[in-house]
């Protein structure tokens, strides 16, 4: 069989592997399990996930002979445009609720300040407790999405240490952070601390995956606020885009490279290339 012939082949399968783990999420449905006065609910797309992580070729053996290493590297790349009709979606969604999304006022813009929180909370864990070098600041100064990433690339280059960490967690947060955002809102919801536009809200982190993964949670156990969730998850999520680059640029990024360099005694002044050569 030809090359060609394997990669078609290879897709027909990954095709087939996806629509047989869709099946099998959707057939399990949700489940909720009780915490106390809480509950976590679990998604199928949690399932999706647990399954597709485990028919990974480069995980599980009897998978490797069936997936082509093409065919797995195509559907990485497909992610971005899969979800895309997701994100138009929830953009339609803006439209009908935009005086509730304008009636939040500034807490819309402001919750963008939270996009400085993985430096507070992360950089110190991975410089004082994990020992890591430069990777602490690609893996800290956000959650490492795509636009991350490609200030990461221009600035410093993938191949280097910041690009390492920025890499980390743009992995790991694909694989646990969806786990994360499907399960913690929810669970939050049920204590009655936080308003549901807050929890909302906080769905937009820039995560294709995660703002999915939130929503649902929120749209099961507050059905009754499904536009006005998806409406500011929408919102939030675009801000986030729009300004989240923006604040990694001129804050985030220079804010950990400054941390970083106090932290090892650096001279303040050298550049990011100079203080790694």
């Amino acid at each position: 069989m030809t090359q060609t012939g394997l990669d078609r082949y290879g897709g027909v399968a990954l095709h087939l592997f996806v629509l047989g783990i869709v099946v099998v999420a959707e057939w399990i449905g949700l489940i909720r399990v009780p915490i106390g006065i809480a509950a976590v609910i679990l998604l199928p797309i949690l399932y999706a996930f647990a399954m597709g992580i485990i028919l990974n070729p480069n995980i599980l053996k009897g998978t490797r002979r069936v997936l082509s290493g093409n065919a797995t590297k195509v559907a990485g790349t497909m992610i971005a445009v899969a979800i895309m009709p997701f994100i138009a979606k929830f953009g339609t969604t803006v439209g009908p609720q935009i005086q509730k999304v304008i009636e939040t006022g500034p807490a819309l813009v402001l919750q963008e300040i939270g996009n400085l929180g993985t430096i507070l909370v992360a950089f110190p864990i991975a410089v004082f407790v994990l020992k890591m070098g430069r990777e602490a600041i690609g893996a800290t100064y956000s959650i490492d999405r795509e636009p991350n990433l490609a200030l990461i690339a221009d600035k410093y280059g993938l191949n280097s240490p910041e690009g390492a960490g920025a890499m980390g967690v743009y992995a790991t947060g694909t694989i646990i952070g969806t786990f994360v955002f499907a399960i913690m809102p929810p669970l939050i919801h049920s204590l009655g601390i936080f308003d549901i536009r807050s929890l909302a809200m906080s769905c937009g982190v820039g995560s294709g995956s995660m703002l999915a993964a939130c929503t649902g949670g929120l749209v099961t156990v507050a059905a009754e606020h499904k536009d006005t969730i998806l409406a500011l998850a929408a919102a939030s999520n675009i801000l986030t885009y729009a300004t989240g680059l923006y604040a990694g640029v001129f804050v985030a990024l220079p804010l950990t490279e400054w941390l970083y360099r106090i932290s090892r005694g650096e001279e303040t002044s050298r550049t990011p290339r100079e203080a790694r050569s």
